[in-house]
């Protein structure tokens, strides 16, 4: 019972630290912390759907077309309605919406160098593999 406290403990302490840190870097832009995680998953997977993101972000369709109205308003994002359904739209991001992405992805890249920075090179390894495991069967 004392690894699951100490890794209840340790987890928490991460997901506080990068919550700040991630908080931090955003208060310097106009977004949200729900409208960078959309610029995050639009810039590195591309043009999709609302369902699609949705569930790429882990929310529902009606929280992610809130989030995409307000980056359509910012000028971050943009909707088109397919040719062989007027109904579906396809949220695409704009040059200044690309421009977010690049940004917010370097920050992403510089923490993962500290992380890196405090790993050995067989640790990093085994860290990418447990981390690989734990998104596949829980997230």
């Amino acid at each position: 019972m004392e690894i699951l406290e100490e890794l209840t403990n340790e987890l928490l302490h991460f997901f506080n630290g990068f919550s700040s840190w991630e908080n931090s870097v955003i208060r310097t832009s106009d977004l949200t912390v729900s409208e960078a995680h959309s610029i995050e998953i639009l810039g590195q997977y591309g043009q999709m759907n609302m369902k699609s993101l949705a569930q790429k972000l882990g929310v529902t369709t009606g929280t992610t077309t809130v989030t995409v109205d307000r980056l359509e308003k910012k000028k971050y994002a943009q909707r088109e309605s397919t040719r062989e359904d007027r109904r579906i739209f396809l949220i695409s991001l704009t040059d200044k919406g690309l421009k977010a992405y690049n940004e917010h992805h370097r920050y992403h890249q510089t923490l993962t160098e500290q992380i890196l920075s405090v790993l050995s090179e067989e640790e990093a390894t085994q860290m990418q593999a447990i981390l690989k495991k734990i998104n596949s069967g829980i997230f």
